[in-house]
């Protein structure tokens, strides 16, 4: 899945970076597994903004993903890979034996022809999914659930993937691509290999335009704002954040990489925290 420059026929074209689709075999989405797509320009139930600078952006559809992979014991085969523009990744159209027809997450490897399966006693390939107990120490993993049968939520995004490390009584210690070292429960289900389109890291927006396409609005940074709008405005010419307190928002909550994890019911399923 390579990536291809532009001539720099404009400012914006010089420093953009795509990828080249080359692996797309399929330009238009299975009708039956898309649904509409409702934008919220950031804004919850009440019409307050919640979520700033969203909005605006390329109209698309959703395409529902099968992350719980619970057709046990019945084999599919790949019969396209799509582009899909609500991830980074691609997806692929699976067709079971019964002939039923599912999205997934394409995993690196797969392509049109593949079989996959789902299910204690499927082989050790990409795109085959098993509880993490039937999974060996040391395979790549993704589409990681967190609980079981609620399907996949860990390790999904492109080029993703998490390296089994251990197993002890009913928990399995995997790594996960940030660092963080983490127990999740031997009956929650995992995909075998990495996610595809791992060249996602080396693409370049270029030009402002094509995040408004992506629906995200122009940011205004705190430092440059007057004191009365965010903790970090005011000062004289350029002036840094200058806080004892570190950085915030305009709430005065911590940002900027400061740490604000409170959910200390699950913490003690984490062996390791993330690298910094």
């Amino acid at each position: 899945m390579p990536t291809r420059r532009f001539k720099p026929t404009s400012p914006g074209r010089r420093h953009m970076i795509n990828s080249t689709y080359a692996e797309i075999t399929k330009s238009k989405p299975e009708k039956s597994l898309t649904e509409a797509l409702k934008k919220s320009g950031g804004r919850n139930h009440y019409g307050r903004i919640t979520s700033f600078n969203r909005g605006g952006g390329n109209k698309r559809r959703y395409r529902i993903i099968d992350f719980k992979r619970q057709k046990d014991g019945i084999q599919a085969e790949v019969i396209a890979i799509e582009y899909d523009p609500n991830r980074t990744c691609r997806i692929a159209l699976v067709q079971y034996e019964d002939g039923e027809k599912r999205y997934i997450l394409a995993p690196k490897g797969v392509g049109v022809g593949t079989k996959i399966q789902s299910g204690e006693g499927s082989d050790i390939l990409p795109g085959n999914c098993l509880e993490l107990r039937n999974i060996p120490l040391g395979t790549l993993v993704h589409n990681v659930e967190f609980q079981p049968g609620r399907g996949g939520q860990m390790v999904r995004s492109a080029g993703a993937a998490a390296q089994v490390m251990a197993k002890e009584g009913h928990y399995v210690t995997l790594r996960l691509p940030s660092g963080e070292m983490r127990m999740v429960h031997f009956t929650c289900r995992a995909t075998v290999g990495e996610v595809g389109n791992s060249e996602h890291e080396n693409e370049q927006i270029g030009k402002a335009g094509k995040n408004r396409g992506l629906g995200r609005k122009p940011h205004v940074r705190g430092v440059v704002k007057s004191p009365r709008d965010h903790p970090h405005g005011g000062g004289e010419a350029k002036s840094p954040v200058g806080r004892k307190k570190g950085p915030v928002d305009r709430w005065g909550n911590k940002s900027l990489g400061e740490r604000t994890r409170k959910n200390k019911r699950t913490d003690r399923f984490i062996v390791r925290r993330r690298n910094k």
